[in-house]
Parts: C-alpha cells; structure tokens; sequence
C-alpha cells in the first residue's frame, strides 16, 4: 500500500476544526527528531513555575494514545476518544477521506487545543513539506529544526540525500526561525541555507556541547549478578545569554544525543526573545531550569537499558535503530561499552527483527548493527548468538512490512559464518516468537552478558508490552549506582583537598 502525502485532505477538515492556535516548536529530520522533542518538553517543563506542554510523536511506542503526552503524562483515555469522535465525524460528514495518520494528528492537534497547553512539540511523522503535522498554521510556530538528515523512505521522499533534505525543510516558515542541527553530509546545510534564504526564514547559529566526561564508576562488568549501566554523562552547553557555560547530567547515551542536544538547546535559545500571552521565556529559562531539564530527559527505546528478572536476570540494551545511521550509533556504543567492561568472557546475544523498506536492505542494516568490527582481544571474549523473529504489525500503518526471519538469518550466515543462531517460525505469533528468542538467549547467557533488542521501532515496541517492568527496575538499580559514583567522586576530591591521599 502507497502513502499518498499531500495536505489537501487536512486544509479541507480543518475548515470543520476549531482553529489551532497553540505556539508550537515544529521537528523534522531522518534521525534523532524524537529524542530532540523529548528534549525540548523535559526542559520547558523543568521551569518554575512549570509551563504546560503537550508533545507529539510517532510512531507510538506502545498503544495508539502513547504519542500524545500532556505534561509528561499520556493522554487521558476520555479526552482522546472525545476529540478523535469530533475529527472522526467531520472525515465522515464533509468526506475528506483522512488517512489514519491525519486523523491522529488532527486529533492530537485538537487536543492541545482544547487543553490549551502553553506549547506544543511536535515531532514530522515522515518528511516534512506534506506531512500532516505541517498542517499547524504559520502564526503557531514559534520556532522549527532540523535533525541528521540521512537517507531512508527513499520511495517517498526522494533517492538523494539533498532531494530528502527538501522535504523535510519544507515545514520551514517564512519569518520564523529555524535551527539546522549538526549534518552527515554537507548537502543539507547547503539546501537548507537556499530554502531559507528564499524562504524568509531566519537560520539560527548552532550552540556548542562539550562532553565532560562520565562520573567515575565504581566498576562496571555485565555480571547477571552485579550488573549496572554505564554511568551517565556530564557535558558543557555554551548559551548566548549567559555569561558562563551550563553543566548538566545527561541520562542520554551515546555520543550522536550530543548532537540531538545541541539542536534542541538551540531551538530553547530560540525561545529567549519570544513572549506566550502569560509568560517570558527569558525569565522562564534560567539556567538552572535548563540545567534540571536536561538531567530528567526520559526517551525510550532509545540505548535504553532495562533488566530481565526472568527466566534468569539480564541486562537488555533496547534500542529502535532501523536505519545505517541509528545503526551505526547503536554498533559504536555497544563497542564502547564492551571495551569497558571487566568480565573475561561475554555472551552477547541480539534479538532483531527488520521491517522491509527498499532500497534499503537487510544487509545495508545487519551489517552495522552487528559486532564485525571489533578489536581482536575484544572478539576473543566474547560469545556472539543471534535471535531473528517478526513483530507484531503496527496499527493503522498497513503499508509496514516485515522481512522474514529466514531472508535475515540468510544475510546474517553471510556476514557471520557459523554464527549461533535461533530463527522464529514463519507462522508463529511474533508475542511467542518473541518469549522464545529470551528463553533462548538466557540458556546461552552465562555469567556476564548483554541481550540487545534492535533492528526496528516495532520490535521495541513488541518488547515494551511483554516486558514493560524491565526498564523501571533498571531505573532503581541506576540511581542507586549514580548516588554512590557521587558519593565516591566527592569522597576522593575531599581527600585529596585534604592531602589524605596523592
């Protein structure tokens, strides 16, 4: 089934629709859209007083109204169904014939509206010029940005990267300022910067991240038994108008969300000379309000770490890359934190799953998710096993497919002759599929270990129902460690100040 991408359904239903007025920060971008609006609402919620603030993203993670989030809460059950009857009754009455997407994002629309929450983050769903979420008026948006930009829906938005780039800076507005977040390749910056120009639109210089490093861990190993995730990172913003630089824990892993903090921090500074009927940004966005912002970000499925207590407890690293740049970052973390873990032997097991989206294909992705390019004395520790099943289709989305386990398993023996693998069933459901592939890793996990569940949003998606508990346990175990690799840092600085110890 074909995605027809136009926004003339959505002009003639909004003539229907109470007019949306909400001031909205609009994202676009192949990679790292969604963590940026995350971003984004955890810091303009981190004010004093707390701005209320709706976020819109998709695909949903776990149920249809999980893409709709009101201060940090998903929507309310009775007001989502309220608005959807409304958007779903005018489609009928007026025949506009909404696609399910449009009917989502109308509603989503309306419901920001009619709980009139001081912003709206609004994440593009695929593309940009003709994406449902460009419906949002121009008076609405205060500010837009653009994410990495890399090649993927080629069969929609264009087989180049420059020709994707178009589409996705078409949410630009005349007028209003746009943020480029940092670039793969150097043809983005470069239609992005003509599309302004021509556009009206005011381009906004780029803030400087700095990585601090890490807190120091009191060890880190990959035991069932002792296991803790990596500590999280302290980084350095430079903001215009502050006179010194903004320190911050940030709970994001991997060196590419430096990046997606960069352009939502941006998009913040953005922010400072614009006014809401009842507010000044400027006076809202202390850095101390930013500061805590950063420090309570939550985005899941995204190098999210999450402990299995069944059948046996493993640590799972959970994660939606599905493309060669979410996999590429996926593939150098893992090799990260691998190279810093102290256990002799590892047994590193992947549950993936692919969706079928040409031209790219299961190679283009397998072969950068998976460990090829590990150092020697790395490989020699560690056991690799590999679970390849299906997921279960996403609702509302028909056009989705699914690579078979067996057209996988067929790049993978390719890429990895030899390699332990379990594949699933052809016709089974991929809720049992997918039991079986952790039963299956946790009677190859030994003493140390890491279960990896990548490949697509879907499978995440999958996971999140049948083990919804497992991050949440992971979250106790992380605090835990956080306050003593505080406790530890402070106890070594106050020794050495005191020259107890050199």
């Amino acid at each position: 089934m074909s995605i027809d991408l136009s926004l003339d359904r959505l002009q003639h239903a909004t003539q229907y629709l109470p007019t949306y007025t909400r001031p909205t920060c609009h994202v676009a971008g192949t990679n790292g859209k969604g963590s940026v609006t995350a971003i984004i609402m955890s810091i303009l919620r981190s004010t004093s007083p707390a701005l209320n603030i709706g976020r819109y993203n998709s695909p949903h993670l776990i149920k249809l109204t999980d893409c709709i989030i009101i201060n940090d809460e998903v929507v309310d059950d009775d007001l989502y169904n309220s608005v959807r009857s409304e958007v779903e009754r005018v489609n009928v009455k007026h025949d506009t014939k909404l696609t399910s997407f449009e009917i989502l994002t109308l509603t989503a629309l309306q419901i920001f509206e009619r709980a009139q929450v001081d912003v709206a983050v609004v994440e593009v769903g695929m593309g940009g010029r003709l994406d449902a979420t460009n419906i949002i008026p121009d008076d609405a948006i205060l500010v837009s940005a653009l994410t990495n930009v890399d090649l993927d829906h080629q069969a929609f938005l264009g087989s180049t990267v420059s020709a994707i780039a178009t589409e996705k800076i078409g949410i630009a507005r005349r007028g209003k300022p746009f943020v480029i977040g940092p670039q793969k390749h150097h043809e983005v910056v470069e239609v992005g910067q003509k599309i302004l120009l021509d556009n009206g639109s005011e381009r906004v210089p780029l803030l400087s991240v700095r990585e601090l490093g890490v807190l120091p861990p009191l060890r880190f190993s990959l035991s069932l038994s002792e296991f803790h995730p990596p500590p999280e990172n302290k980084i350095a913003i430079s903001f215009p108008s502050f006179p010194d630089p903004i320190t911050a824990d940030l709970p994001l892993r991997g060196d590419h969300q430096l990046e997606n903090v960069a352009t939502a921090l941006t998009v913040i500074s953005a922010l400072f000379n614009k006014r809401l009927p009842n507010a000044n940004f400027a006076e809202l966005l202390t850095p101390s309000a930013i500061c805590r912002g950063i420090s309570r970000i939550h985005w899941k499925g995204r190098l999210s770490f999450g402990r299995l207590s069944s059948p046996k407890p493993l640590p799972v690293l959970i994660d939606g890359a599905h493309n060669s740049a979410s996999a590429t970052a996926l593939a150098k973390y893992v090799s990260q934190i691998l190279s810093t873990s102290t256990d002799p032997t590892i047994d590193l097991s992947y549950i993936l799953a692919l969706s079928n989206s040409p031209p790219k294909t299961p190679h283009d992705v397998l072969s950068l998710i998976l460990p090829l390019n590990l150092p020697d004395e790395l490989k020699e520790r560690i056991k690799l096993h590999i679970a390849l099943l299906s997921f279960s289709p996403p609702d509302g989305m028909p056009w989705i497919r699914i690579v078979p386990p067996l057209e996988m398993a067929d790049v993978v023996s390719k890429l990895i002759p030899g390699v332990d693998m379990w594949i699933a069933a052809e016709d089974t459901q991929p809720n049992k599929s997918l039991s079986a592939a952790v039963e299956w890793v946790a009677n190859r996990t030994q003493d140390a270990g890491l279960v990896i569940v990548a490949g697509s949003l879907y499978l995440v998606s999958d996971f999140y129902r049948a083990y919804g508990s497992a991050e949440k346990e992971i979250t106790t175990f992380l605090w835990q460690f956080i306050v003593k690799a505080r406790w530890s840092a402070w106890l070594l600085t106050s020794l050495e100040i005191n020259g107890i110890i050199r």
